[in-house]
């Protein structure tokens, strides 16, 4: 099979291609048109699998989900390597439009890309109940994600609770239901893995309500907006679910070559700078391990203030 090109999809050699890779699958991918789901890891345009790859260049169609989470390179540079040209498909397409995107499964293959693994947002699952309702054939090819990946800290993935999102604030909104979650997690001594608000390509609350689709530039939340978020929180609800002495692990561009983590308290991690995005935040769980402590305790901030509040507050069963 000669290299697709975005202007040559190769549909039509589609089962060529697969018979032809087949060893290296161990079994067919499929014996008939469907959607694929593809994870593309965290990083840049060299995360995708190996089987990912060869979906993707032999997919008629090609979106790239670019709203719950973005790689750390441009579409251009997908498009370069993957060798396809590729839709971008924003929250009102998925949310709203998916019957374009579903359009034609049933008769060509379509690949759907999705930034860390498919099943790391509900907006995929959803997309899938839906092929499904369809008699679409599915297809999932997994990757890495947050989820798992947040274990380059150091911290142990079994000593992780529920993981939680932390919104931006505005002056009239400022949702706290991730607080009970934490609390949980904390009363059980479990670390709590925060995944941090990304605005792309969505409108002001003021243009939404004038029915204008105007859009606000990207945003990204920092680790030390998190951090100061949930200090705000916490000073509100007054519960003792953490404070600013608790220690965290604020993580920024996980799986890239450019990939920095700090260790230390909320309070530090309010008002360090982990540089461009994406970011999040892990919340130490007071049953945390001395192995954890000697990995995490290479990123601390200061590592006199983090030995300190270590022995003040884990560690203990």
């Amino acid at each position: 099979m000669g290299s697709p090109s975005p202007d040559n999809p190769p549909c039509a050699d589609f089962d060529r291609h697969l018979q032809k890779e087949r060893p290296h699958f161990g079994k067919a991918l499929r014996t008939e048109e469907m959607l694929f789901v593809v994870g593309l890891g965290l990083a840049d345009e060299t995360d995708i699998t190996v089987k990912g790859l060869h979906v993707v260049k032999a997919a008629c169609r090609v979106y790239l989900e670019a709203y719950t989470s973005i790689l750390l390179v441009d579409k251009d540079k997908l498009e370069s390597y993957y060798g396809r040209s590729i839709i971008l498909a924003d929250r009102e397409m998925v949310e709203s439009s998916s019957d374009e995107i579903l359009a034609g499964a049933a008769a060509d293959d379509v690949a759907f890309l999705v930034v860390g693994d498919p099943f790391g947002a509900t907006t995929h699952t959803d997309l899938l109940l839906r092929a499904r309702e369809l008699k679409i054939p599915t297809k999932t090819i997994h990757n890495a994600s947050v989820m798992s990946a947040v274990g380059a800290t150091g911290l142990q993935l079994y000593n992780f609770g529920q993981t939680v999102s932390m919104v931006f604030f505005t002056d009239t909104w400022k949702p706290s239901s991730f607080y009970d979650r934490i609390k949980e997690n904390r009363q059980i001594g479990l670390h709590t893995l925060m995944l941090l608000d990304i605005k792309v390509k969505e409108p002001s609350i003021e243009n939404l309500a004038r029915g204008r689709k105007i859009y606000e530039p990207p945003r990204y939340m920092t680790a030390g907006q998190c951090a100061a978020q949930m200090l705000e929180i916490e000073e509100d609800r007054g519960e003792g679910a953490y404070g600013p002495d608790s220690l965290a692990v604020g993580v920024a561009r996980l799986g890239s070559d450019h990939q920095r983590m700090a260790a230390g308290t909320l309070k530090q991690i309010s008002e360090s700078d982990l540089g461009p995005p994406l970011h999040s935040l892990v919340l130490l769980g007071k049953r945390a391990h001395d192995l954890e402590r000697d990995y995490i305790r290479e990123y601390a901030i200061d590592e006199e203030t983090f030995d300190r509040c270590w022995e003040e507050q884990y560690g203990k069963p």
